[in-house]
């Protein structure tokens, strides 16, 4: 029997893009400790968080291949986390009105014998200039609450998006097309898969 793949993530923006595979995988929240060094570069933090992930769910299963991930988006050297309220939203999206502003994403996958390896992606991406309007009626529809930077790019969000560069789907939260290819590298999907 094959090992089991799982997706460490409650995201159904990841597990919608994981299913673009057309491999099999299970979905297990990981209760990780999300709280990251003040002054960790975006980088490291992404990859950390994802790691920490992976490790949380791996504590519970064995020989499995498990994927964590993390997504941040950052502005002015500040990471914008998910707003708590309506008012941490609109400030927010005031920030990046009319701005550029980096979406870096860390995927963490350990496999069935131990082997871990982590990496992140960036993307940068340009909003049009906003009205006060828009942000409230985007705020209004309830999606930016639970997206980091308060925004969801695959949504109703996409209507704010000027330029973006680098890989899209970075910024969904998955890198999907390095994702696999790390995984293909390390095994996946097993040839009686």
């Amino acid at each position: 029997m094959p090992p089991r793949f799982v997706l460490a993530s409650r995201s159904p923006r990841r597990k919608q893009l994981l299913e673009m595979t057309g491999w099999p995988f299970d979905v297990q929240e990981s209760q990780a400790d999300e709280t990251i060094a003040p002054g960790t570069p975006p980088e490291e933090a992404v990859q950390t968080l994802a790691r920490r992930k992976v490790e949380a769910v791996a504590s519970s299963i064995s020989a499995a291949y498990i994927l964590g991930a993390d997504t941040v988006v950052v502005y002015g050297g500040r990471f914008l986390g998910k707003p708590r309220t309506a008012e941490e939203a609109f400030h927010m999206l005031r920030l990046l009105s009319g701005q550029t502003h980096e979406v870096w994403t860390g995927v963490a996958i350990v496999t069935p014998n131990g082997e871990a390896v982590s990496f992140a992606e960036k993307t940068a991406v340009t909003f049009w200039e906003l009205s006060e309007e828009e942000i409230a009626a985007y705020i209004a529809t309830g999606e930016p609450m639970d997206k980091a930077g308060a925004y969801g790019i695959q949504g109703r969000a996409a209507l704010f998006v000027k330029r973006i560069e680098g890989d899209y789907f970075t910024v969904v939260g998955l890198p999907l097309s390095r994702t696999v290819r790390e995984l293909r590298r390390l095994g996946w999907p097993p040839p009686e898969a």
